[in-house]
C-alpha cells in the first residue's frame, strides 16, 4: 500500500505527533467511481434516504416559519408593535436563510428540495398559526421555535458522525432557533 502522509498539527499531546496517513491511490480510484453522485462518496455513512427525508421536513418547517414571521411582521399592531414587528422581520430573514442552507445541502446529497406548497403543512414539524393579537403572535412563534429546537436536536443526535456536514448545518440552525426562542420569551415577558 503506497501512502502519502502528512502530519496534522495540534495541541493535543501525543495525538499531535501521530502522522495522518491515507492511501491516496485508493482514494483517487474511488473518487473516479460513481462521479455522478457528486459530494456523496463511499465514505458517506449516513442513511442518505432518511437524511434527505428529514432535510425536506426541515425545509418545510423553515418555509412555514418564514411565512408565519412575515405575516406577523405585517400584522403586528399596538403600542409595542414597532419593535416586535422588527424582530419578526429579522427572524423571517433568518428562517429564509435556513431554507437556503437546507435546500443547498439536499442538492449536495443528490436529492431534490421539496418546495411544493401541496402538503407543506404535513411535512413541517410546526404549525402555521396566524395569531389574533401581538401577544398571541409572540406565543405562537415561541411554541414553533421550541418544537424546532427539540426536533432539530434529535436530528443532530441521529446524524452523529455519519454526516458531519449536515450536522454542522443543523447545529448552526439550532443555535439560531435557540436565539429566536430567547427573543420571543423576552418579548412575551414585556407584553
Amino acid at each position: 500500500m503506497e501512502t502519502h502522509g502528512q502530519s496534522l498539527g495540534g495541541n493535543e499531546g501525543q495525538a499531535a505527533h501521530r502522522p495522518f496517513l491515507a492511501d491516496m491511490k485508493e482514494i483517487q480510484r474511488r473518487a473516479r467511481q460513481h462521479i455522478e453522485e457528486g459530494a456523496v462518496t463511499s465514505g458517506y455513512s449516513a442513511d442518505r434516504n432518511t437524511v434527505l427525508k428529514v432535510l425536506n421536513e426541515v425545509l418545510a418547517t423553515e418555509i412555514i416559519c418564514t411565512l408565519r414571521y412575515k405575516r406577523h411582521y405585517f400584522m403586528a399592531a399596538g403600542i409595542e408593535s414597532e419593535a416586535v414587528a422588527t424582530e419578526f422581520n429579522e427572524h423571517a430573514m433568518d428562517e429564509q436563510q435556513h431554507t437556503d442552507w437546507v435546500a443547498r445541502r439536499i442538492v449536495q446529497l443528490d436529492g431534490q428540495p421539496d418546495f411544493s406548497p401541496e402538503g407543506l403543512h404535513t411535512r413541517s414539524h410546526v404549525a402555521y398559526m396566524e395569531g389574533t393579537d401581538l401577544n398571541d403572535m409572540i406565543r405562537e412563534n415561541l411554541i414553533a421555535e421550541r418544537v424546532a429546537i427539540d426536533t432539530y436536536r434529535a436530528f443532530i443526535e441521529y446524524l452523529k458522525d455519519n454526516d458531519p456536514t449536515t450536522r454542522r448545518i443543523m447545529e448552526k440552525i439550532l443555535e439560531m432557533e435557540e436565539e429566536h426562542a430567547e427573543d420571543m420569551a423576552g418579548l412575551l415577558k414585556k407584553t
